[in-house]
């Protein structure tokens, strides 16, 4: 089917996605990109993002937290760390937990329990940003 892409979108909790769309916008590592039918082969790490699922005049946005894209000749896959649809997404929630990982990073008792908590508070923080940047 030349007219439509094939897009599976993956994360270790379950297949959020299988369907034939128009285009599907990826943020990649080196910038988002943009996978249409017949796109050339292509295989991409994943930032931390909003995918668009372009379909007819609907638009889909999913959450996704790291992981890679790969285009073939069967359509694009995504196995990603994290990914949730857009409207599942509690910012607020997030909020919460960022606060929780800085009194973390505060009471580490060594370095390693210290590094932890900051890679953990960065993820966060930096999910708290992209949402932020959504509504704006």
């Amino acid at each position: 089917m030349a007219d439509k892409l094939h897009f599976e979108l993956v994360s270790p909790a379950r297949l959020l996605m299988s369907a034939d769309v128009d285009m599907v916008i990826v943020p990649g590592t080196e910038g988002d990109f943009g996978v249409l039918p017949l796109h050339a082969p292509v295989v991409s790490t994943l930032r931390t993002g909003i995918i668009e699922v372009h379909n007819g005049s609907d638009a889909e946005k999913l959450l996704v937290v790291g992981g890679f894209a790969e285009v073939n000749s069967e359509g694009l896959t995504i196995l990603a760390e994290l990914a949730k649809p857009l409207s599942e997404v509690d910012k607020a929630a997030y909020e919460a937990e960022l606060k929780n990982l800085q009194e973390d990073v505060q009471d580490a008792k060594d370095d390693d329990g210290r590094l932890h908590a900051k890679k953990a508070r960065d993820q966060v923080q930096l999910i708290i940003e992209v949402l932020d940047r959504e509504a704006a």
